[in-house]
């Protein structure tokens, strides 16, 4: 994870600023070093003590009252990526025009490895012209930027403006730790568990939880791409800054939805768990309790199978297998009956859990993982990458 990652944490002065404690907080529990620049702003929302006890590293405010005789220098050299965070309107006009006249712009200046900045403010002022001007200058230098949140703002506005989840803020530190926004693709990911009604009141599922597509869609998405996501029952909430979401929930919509949309991607990853069958008979009525029900049930459309068929040149597909048994021999099969580019091998007995145990398997490799499904989400776009790659050689 963060373990011994050294992160340097400038907080401005935003009324966001207290949830920054709480981010120094979880990166800390992670295993990170942290250390703390506040800028004079920030002092009046918050305070050192806050960021000293939590993080048991120093704190930063003053230039010129330092122990460290170039402490701008000193910090810069010392992290392996800033987050600024919040990051108000004033600082990121600061940074969009090379401004140094304190600690936290000299320390920015000065650094020369990945910058993560967390916009935070009024939504008007966060859609003012010279605000996204500076906004779209950083992207050009390559600092990587988290759009804010909707929703209701402290000034008593609503709209795009607020601090993002904490717990998204992390996934980006772990990406662009390792990965630059490199992925110029069109991506449309399923992901969850189909329900096929029986009658009003009861369906039959699946056990998928949706993790592995979120995570799939979350590094697709921080690492530049462009996701479109169509998914089914998912136990988490979906990262806020995915837009283009359909939601299907049974197999006959998803099908449906997938045929309207795959066209416009040119890397589809069907991870959604789509019921293999479903009810021959749907009851408009509550089915009444007896000693004993038979259920007969019919084929879905074999969703993956009908892309293979109808994917265009260029287009990459990759699909998943959940198995219990002969994994990698079940795959390969699958991958050449349904013309993948790619398949993951997931053993079931760890469907639930944070961990992946799996096989990337492509027509010439199989590769075994272990880690986290986050970090397999980030493996599967490095593959599928460089299979674009070859693609495009010809």
């Amino acid at each position: 994870m963060l373990t011994d990652r050294k992160i340097l944490l400038v907080v401005t002065g935003g009324i966001a600023a207290y949830k920054a404690i709480d981010l120094a907080s979880r990166l800390k529990k992670l295993g990170a070093k942290v250390r703390t620049i506040l800028t004079k702003s920030a002092l009046e929302f918050v305070g050192e003590i806050n960021f000293r006890a939590i993080t048991g590293e120093p704190t930063y405010t003053d230039q010129f009252d330092l122990a460290e005789p170039i402490a701008h220098i000193t910090l810069a050299d010392w992290a392996d990526i800033m987050v600024i965070a919040p990051a108000t309107a004033n600082i990121i006009g600061k940074m969009a025009n090379g401004i140094g006249d304190d600690l936290a712009t000299s320390t920015i200046l000065a650094f020369h490895k990945p910058i993560l900045v967390i916009p935070a403010m009024n939504v008007n002022m966060y859609n003012n012209k010279a605000v996204q001007d500076n906004i779209e200058r950083l992207q050009i230098r390559g600092i990587n930027l988290m759009i804010p949140e909707k929703g209701m703002l402290a000034c008593g506005y609503e709209g795009r403006g607020k601090y993002p989840p904490n717990e998204e803020i992390i996934p980006a530190i772990l990406t662009y730790l390792q990965y630059e926004q490199t992925i110029s693709s069109k991506y449309l990911i399923t992901f969850g568990a189909s329900q096929e009604d029986l009658d009003p009141m009861r369906f039959i599922t699946n056990h998928s939880s949706g993790k592995m597509g979120i995570a799939l869609a979350r590094a697709a998405y921080l690492r530049g791409g462009d996701v479109d996501v169509i998914h089914s029952r998912i136990s988490e909430t979906l990262p806020y800054y995915l837009e283009q979401i359909s939601k299907t929930l049974s197999a006959e919509e998803m099908f449906s939805q997938v045929k309207e949309d795959f066209t416009k991607a040119n890397v589809i990853i069907m991870c959604a768990a789509v019921a293999d069958y479903t009810p021959k008979i749907k009851e408009e009525q509550k089915i009444k309790k007896k000693e004993e029900l038979s259920l007969e049930l019919k084929r879905t459309q074999d969703i993956l199978h009908y892309l293979g068929e109808n994917k265009r040149e260029g287009q990459i597909l990759v699909g998943f297998a959940a198995e219990s048994e002969n994994l990698v021999e079940n795959a390969e099969a699958k991958l050449k009956k349904k013309n993948l580019d790619l398949i993951i091998a997931n053993n079931i007995s760890v469907s639930q859990s944070e961990r992946s145990l799996a096989y990337l398997i492509t027509r010439d490799k199989v590769e075994e993982f272990q880690g986290t499904k986050f970090d397999l989400a980030h493996k599967i776009i490095d593959i599928i990458e460089a299979i674009k790659k070859d693609v495009n050689k010809y």
